[in-house]
């Protein structure tokens, strides 16, 4: 076997282990999805990208409300979960009940935890073990995935 050959394989192998996100209450095509958000929040959102860090105007947000999926509407985040990690990325503590599904990303050579809209699949972003009490957690959250609805 050419080594060329074998390092492909073996590159491609952490995406193929990967479990595949099953169907969502709310789907939309390809072409759907690109009709409804701009090439930044869909490059987020359904490609699994990351904004910029502090270009968010949710990371400021101080207000008493609900985040909720840009894709969906769907209410993710509460204010009272929300805390200035520093990070230039919204963050929450705890997610809102049934809310969001995680799956591990090895794009990094790292297994990281994703997290994205369980009713669409958007990606939302990653959830570290450096967070506050009570939960420890720290969802990292593209501001660009979300709107918010103040209280």
């Amino acid at each position: 076997m050419k080594r060329r050959i074998f390092l492909t394989g073996a590159l491609a192998l952490p995406a193929l282990s990967q479990p595949a996100l099953a169907a969502f209450e709310v789907s939309r095509s390809r072409e759907e999805w690109r009709a409804m958000l701009t090439k930044a929040e869909f490059q987020v959102m359904r490609e699994e990208g990351t904004e910029r860090a502090f270009t968010s105007p949710l990371n400021d947000e101080k207000r008493a409300g609900s985040f909720l999926c840009k894709g969906c509407d769907l209410p993710l985040y509460s204010s009272k979960h929300k805390f200035d990690s520093g990070t230039g990325w919204p963050s929450f503590w705890q997610a809102l009940p049934n809310a969001i599904e995680t799956k591990p990303d090895r794009k990094l050579f790292v297994t990281r935890t994703e997290c994205h809209c369980r009713r669409c699949g958007s990606h939302m972003g990653h959830i570290f073990d450096d967070g506050p009490a009570p939960t420890g957690k720290r969802h990292c959250i593209n501001g660009i995935a979300m709107t918010f609805r103040p209280a």
